[in-house]
C-alpha cells in the first residue's frame, strides 16, 4: 500500500512576517501602497479630537484598507469583516493585526459621507496618471440594488393613513371584546398572545401616525407625479427588476472605454433611468474632451435628454426603444426570449385576452375603406390628421355595429364604458413637422459608423457591472439614506478602479 506524507489541517504556531503576505501584483499590495503613499487622508484624520483626552482610535487608513479589501472579497456585513480581521492572514497583514469591533467598521462606512467622493476622485486621478483613461468614450449604465429598507413599508400618505386606521380599528375591536368579556367574568382577561398582538397593533399604528406627522407631503418625481414613500428609508424607491420588485437604489456608473475605469459613480433613489443621465454627464465635465462620446442604452433615452446633450454640444449615441428592431445584428434575439427562464414563477400564468390591433383590420389605403375583424365597415373621420408629428387616417365604428357585437371584449379595452372602436393608420412624418432630436439620434445610431461606435458600449460597461455584482458579490446596500448609499456605491466602484490600477497600472 502506498505511503504518503501526513497532512496537517489543525492549528499550528508559525513565525509569520506580515509584510511578506502582501504579494506584489495583487489587489491587497496595490491597496496597501495606495493608501500609505498616494491618498490624502487628512480630511478623515481631522474628525478625531483625542489629542489630549479620550482613548486611542483606530487609524482611518487601517479602517479604509480593511473595508476595501473586504469589499474586494465579497464581504459586506461588518460582522463578517470583523471575523476576517481575526482569522485571515491577509487582513492581518494589511491592517497591522488590528482587530476593530464590527460597530467601529460599520460606523466608519456610515460616517464616511463626502469623504468617499474625495477618495474616489483621488483614485481616479491616479488612474489617469497611469494612462488608464482614454476619454474617447464614456459608457453610462446603471444597476438596481436592494437597500436596507422594508418593501412592505412603502406607500403614499393615503396608504399609510388607511393602514393606521385599519390597525386602530382592529385594536379597538379587540379592546371592546375584552371589556365585554370582563363584564361577564372578572377573570377573563386577554391571553398573553392576544396582549402581544394588541400591543403590536397599537405600536404599528402609532408609528404610522408619527411618520405622517413628520412627512406632511408625498414624495414627487421630476414631473410632479406622486412617488411611493418608505417608512424605513424614505429616500429609497420601490423598483421593478428582472428578478422581482425591490426596495433600494439605482447605482449609475460612467465607464471609460480604454481600460474600463469608472470615471463617475452615483446612487439615486429612483428607478427612472431617464432622470439619471444628465447628472452623470454633468459630473464628468472635468474629464471629458469636446470629442468624448457619451453612450447609453434605451433606458436613458428621452427627447429632453437628447435636447440637453445637443444644446451642450456633447457627442452622444443614446439608443431608442426600437433600435434593436432596426438592427439586423439583433434579428435572432427573439429566439433567446423563447427559452425558459430558470427564475420564472412556477404557478400557472394568468391568461389575458388578446385585443385586436390595427393590423387585424382590413384597411385599403387606395379606396380609403376599413373593415373590422367582424366584417363591419368603419367610417372615416379624418384622412389627414396629424398625431405626434405623423400623418394618419382615422376610422370609427358605428354604434349599431359595435354595441351588439360579440367581439367587444377582444376589440375594446373597456367594453363596459366605450361604445365604439376607433383605429388609426399612420403614413409617415408630416411634412411641416420639424425634425426632432430623436429623429437625428436614430439617423446617427443607424449609420454604419454609429453602429460600430455604439457596439463598443457593450464590451465597455457590461463587464464592469459583472465584476462588481458577480465577482465581488457587492449586490446590495447596507446603509440608509441617499448620501450614505451614494458613498457606499463609490466605495464599490473604487474597488473596481483599484483593481485596474493593480493589474494594468502598477503592474507595468
Amino acid at each position: 500500500m502506498a505511503r504518503f506524507k501526513p497532512v496537517h489541517k489543525g492549528m499550528k504556531l508559525l513565525p509569520v512576517d506580515l509584510d511578506r503576505q502582501l504579494v506584489p501584483g495583487t489587489f491587497e499590495h496595490a491597496l496597501n501602497y495606495l493608501v500609505d503613499h498616494e491618498l490624502d487622508l487628512s480630511a478623515l484624520e481631522a474628525r478625531y479630537c483625542n489629542d489630549e483626552q479620550g482613548a486611542s482610535a483606530y487609524d482611518p487608513a487601517v479602517l479604509l484598507k480593511i473595508i476595501l479589501l473586504a469589499y474586494s472579497r465579497g464581504l459586506i456585513g461588518s460582522r463578517r469583516i470583523e471575523a476576517a480581521c481575526r482569522e485571515n492572514i491577509v487582513f492581518m497583514a494589511l491592517s497591522g493585526d488590528s482587530q476593530p469591533h464590527f460597530t467601529t467598521l460599520a460606523a466608519f462606512v456610515a460616517e464616511l459621507g463626502d469623504g468617499a467622493a474625495r477618495l474616489f476622485a483621488q483614485v481616479l486621478t491616479l488612474c489617469d496618471r497611469q494612462g488608464l483613461i482614454g476619454r474617447e468614450m464614456f459608457a453610462i449604465d446603471g444597476v438596481k440594488l436592494p437597500g436596507n429598507a422594508s418593501k412592505t413599508r412603502s406607500g403614499t400618505r393615503a396608504d399609510f393613513l388607511r393602514r393606521a386606521e385599519k390597525m386602530e380599528a382592529a385594536a379597538k375591536k379587540m379592546l371592546d371584546r375584552h371589556r365585554a368579556a370582563d363584564a361577564v367574568a372578572a377573570d377573563s382577561g386577554p391571553s398573553d398572545r392576544e396582549a402581544r398582538q394588541l400591543a403590536r397593533l397599537q405600536a404599528d399604528a402609532r408609528k404610522y401616525r408619527e411618520w405622517l406627522t413628520a412627512h406632511p407631503q408625498d414624495r414627487t418625481g421630476a414631473r410632479g407625479a406622486v412617488r411611493l414613500s418608505n417608512q424605513t428609508d424614505n429616500e429609497s424607491a420601490k423598483m421593478a427588476t428582472g428578478k422581482g420588485v425591490i426596495q433600494g437604489y439605482t447605482g449609475v456608473a460612467a465607464v471609460d472605454g480604454r481600460a474600463q475605469v469608472i470615471v463617475e459613480a452615483q446612487a439615486h433613489g429612483t428607478g427612472s433611468e431617464q432622470e439619471l443621465l444628465w447628472p452623470v454627464v454633468k459630473a464628468t465635465g472635468s474629464l471629458r474632451t469636446p470629442a468624448t462620446l457619451i453612450t447609453a442604452d434605451a433606458g436613458y433615452h428621452s427627447e429632453a435628454n437628447l435636447k440637453a446633450l445637443a444644446e451642450a454640444a456633447i457627442p452622444a449615441l443614446i439608443a431608442d426603444p426600437d433600435m434593436r428592431a432596426r438592427d439586423e445584428r439583433f434579428k435572432d434575439q427573439d429566439r433567446h426570449k423563447a427559452k425558459p427562464d430558470p427564475l420564472h414563477p412556477k404557478g400557472k400564468a394568468k391568461q389575458e385576452t388578446r385585443r385586436f390591433r390595427p393590423a387585424d383590420f382590413d384597411y385599403d389605403p387606395e379606396a380609403g375603406t376599413c373593415r373590422c375583424p367582424a366584417g363591419k365597415a368603419l367610417y372615416q373621420n379624418g384622412s389627414n390628421c396629424t398625431h405626434n408629428g405623423y400623418l394618419a387616417t382615422k376610422f370609427t365604428g358605428a354604434q349599431r355595429d359595435c354595441v351588439p357585437c360579440g367581439l367587444r371584449n377582444q376589440c375594446l379595452r373597456t367594453p363596459e364604458k366605450t361604445q365604439v372602436r376607433q383605429v388609426c393608420f399612420f403614413r409617415g412624418k408630416a411634412p411641416e413637422t420639424p425634425e426632432s432630436h430623436t429623429d437625428r439620434m436614430k439617423r446617427a445610431i443607424d449609420s454604419e459608423e454609429g453602429r460600430r461606435r455604439y457596439g463598443r458600449r457593450f464590451a465597455t460597461v457590461e463587464p464592469v457591472f459583472g465584476n462588481v455584482r458577480a465577482n465581488k458579490r457587492m449586490d446590495r446596500f447596507t446603509l440608509r439614506g441617499r448620501a450614505k448609499v451614494d458613498g457606499q456605491w463609490k466605495l464599490y466602484c473604487m474597488v473596481h478602479n483599484i483593481e485596474k490600477l493593480a493589474h494594468q497600472g502598477y503592474a507595468r
